[in-house]
This record gives structure tokens, C-alpha cells and sequence, in this order.
């Protein structure tokens, strides 16, 4: 049987990024900290991708692991705005083309300044969402911080 390729992995294989894809069976319900569990991944380098706007209209995209919470403090000062606060739900797919639970900084309709959380450099491989529930992929943290030119910082409560 064919595994099946997201856009992430699409946009991965054309610029050559080696990554490890993972699938289970999505639920609804399930928190971050349990997909890691079904990953067999500890949570702390299982990452969950979060779309924001600044007071000043832009978006900004934050990828911070699983079992934490964004700064939004924190976030603004990364980003140079006043003020940053989570977009809603019903504006992610129209913004960025994924839905909720299936979110990936990868292959966004629109490149938006990316963060990643500073701990994802103390690990070889991290997973974030492959752009569809159900779907994760692991690589290393280099090669998606190449991948979408993201920029390292705490932003973490």
C-alpha cells in the first residue's frame, strides 16, 4: 500500500529535506500530549503550530512544543509588535489552507514570519504536524528552520 503524501511532505521531498513521516488515528478529542504518547515521542519535542495577528494586522506563525502554552508577551516582543493574540479557528483554513489539528508551518498558502520555541535545538529530531489531521512528520530541527527560514526564541509561558 502507497503511504499517503501531504502538501508537507511534497514541499519537503522538492527541496530535498529528509524527514520521517508518522500516522495515527486522529480523534478529536486528542490533546498534544497524547499524540505524542501514540507517537512513542516524548512530548517535549513534539510541536504544535500556532497562527497569530499583531496589532498591526500581520500574521505571525509560532511552533512551540505540545505540552506548553505561547507567551503572548513574549511572542509580540519576537515579532516587534505591540501586541500579538491568536487568530480564530474559522480564519486558520481560509489563511493558511490547514485546519485545526492539522496545522504545519510547511507549505502555508502564504510564508508568514515564522518562530520556533528554542528548545527545539536541544533535540536531533522534532515532530510537527504533517498538514492533515493524522499526520506527523519528524526531522530535524535545522532542516525545518531552513525550510521556512523560522527564527529561534523563547516564547513559552
Amino acid at each position: 500500500m502507497k503511504e499517503e503524501k501531504t502538501n508537507v511532505m511534497r514541499v519537503l521531498d522538492k527541496k530535498k529535506i529528509s524527514y520521517e513521516s508518522h500516522s495515527y488515528e486522529p480523534d478529536a478529542t486528542m490533546s498534544g500530549e497524547e499524540i505524542a504518547g501514540i507517537l512513542g515521542e516524548d512530548a517535549e519535542k513534539v510541536f504544535k503550530t500556532l497562527v497569530t495577528q499583531g496589532k498591526s494586522g500581520a500574521y505571525y506563525v509560532f511552533v512551540i512544543p505540545v505540552k506548553e502554552e505561547l507567551d503572548l508577551k513574549k511572542a509580540a516582543k519576537a515579532c516587534g509588535e505591540k501586541a500579538v493574540s491568536m487568530i480564530k479557528q474559522k480564519e486558520l483554513l481560509p489563511l493558511t489552507g490547514y485546519v485545526h489539528g492539522g496545522c504545519s508551518p510547511i507549505g502555508m498558502k502564504k510564508q508568514f514570519p515564522t518562530f520556533i520555541h528554542e528548545t527545539a535545538e536541544n533535540y536531533d529530531t522534532i515532530c510537527v504536524s504533517a498538514g492533515k489531521v493524522g499526520y506527523q512528520i519528524e526531522l530535524a530541527p535545522a532542516d525545518l528552520i531552513q525550510a521556512v527560514r523560522c527564527k529561534t526564541g523563547d516564547v513559552c509561558c
